[in-house]
């Protein structure tokens, strides 16, 4: 079988389907001698007769039958294996650009359709946004509400959600209603215009209390130091999602209702280039509503995935 290659193959199939060595050969454009060679050449290595053949006539024998659409199958495999090739080598990276969470799967779900290229420069999720509405990025995961969406010629779809808990001092961990708890806005709005966004938001929607900060507290250890100093729960953004906690503070799960941020994968509206879209489809397709449907589940009126 190592012998065995892909233009023998494709005289094998060639031959099948013409049941007549004279005119396969001129399909193919090579000498009827030397495609009745290859084809014995390629019995001789299978180790199969695949044709019954005389002067007048010439048929497929069972063992050809049987392996005329296994030879198809891997002869498509081997031209969409080279379109793929084709277009990785011929195209453009996909420049994508994130906030502070990626698919841990990313690179395996998107090798087969494109070069992605993961932007260097981690911005806030409305400056991601920009960006891929002005052309310097191609696709961008970040949080985004419909009216930007609509105001930058943006195209979104979900690719990720985080269900926001909240950290408050202590040791108990019990769960604590949304209208129970507090939500920090920063001063900063070129940093966090969209964290604003959602907070302002949630404290509408929910009755959390809305405290503002302007020291960039929205994570961190300073973060922590003002949870300490409003002496009970407050709201985590999911820049903190995977921070470990100080000792003397617990983290308490959200109800009344369950408090969701989406990840969004947004692009341009009229992109058109198969390497973007195939990308998003292969980032998005199958993912599901990650539970942001749920009943229990909040989202602010302003998100894209809200019913």
């Amino acid at each position: 079988m190592a012998r065995v290659e892909l233009r023998q193959l494709r005289y094998f199939v060639a031959v099948a389907e013409e049941l007549n060595f004279g005119r396969a050969a001129e399909r193919l454009l090579i000498a009827g001698p030397s495609l009745s060679q290859q084809i014995k050449a390629l019995e001789r290595d299978l180790g199969v007769r695949l044709f019954d053949r005389d002067r007048r006539s010439v048929s497929l024998t069972p063992a050809g039958s049987a392996l005329l659409p296994h030879t198809r199958a891997l002869l498509d495999g081997a031209d969409e294996l080279q379109l793929r090739a084709r277009r990785l080598a011929g195209s453009e990276p996909v420049r994508l650009g994130y906030v502070n969470w990626l698919p841990a799967d990313l690179t395996a779900r998107t090798a087969a359709v494109a070069q992605v290229h993961i932007d260097a420069w981690v911005a806030p999720s409305h400056a991601q946004a920009a960006r891929v509405a002005d052309g310097s990025l191609d696709l961008a995961i970040c949080w985004v509400p419909t009216g930007t969406l609509d105001e930058l010629g943006l195209r979104a779809r979900l690719i990720g959600a985080d269900r926001l808990y909240a950290v408050a001092p202590g040791d108990v961990a019990r769960e604590v209603r949304a209208s129970d708890t507090a939500v920090l806005l920063d001063d900063d709005t070129t940093s966090w215009s969209s964290w604003n966004a959602y907070a302002e938001a949630l404290a509408k929607g929910t009755g959390a209390r809305a405290v503002r900060i302007s020291d960039g507290g929205i994570t961190g250890p300073a973060f922590f130091d003002h949870v300490r100093r409003i002496g009970g729960p407050v709201i985590n953004s999911p820049k903190g999602q995977t921070t470990p906690l100080p000792s003397d503070l617990v983290r308490r799960a959200v109800v009344g209702p369950e408090i969701h941020w989406t990840w969004s994968l947004v692009r341009r509206r009229n992109e058109v280039r198969s390497s973007v879209l195939s990308t998003m489809d292969a980032l998005c397709d199958g993912v599901g509503d990650l539970g942001v449907q749920a009943a229990d589940a909040w989202l602010p009126d302003c998100d894209p995935y809200r019913q």
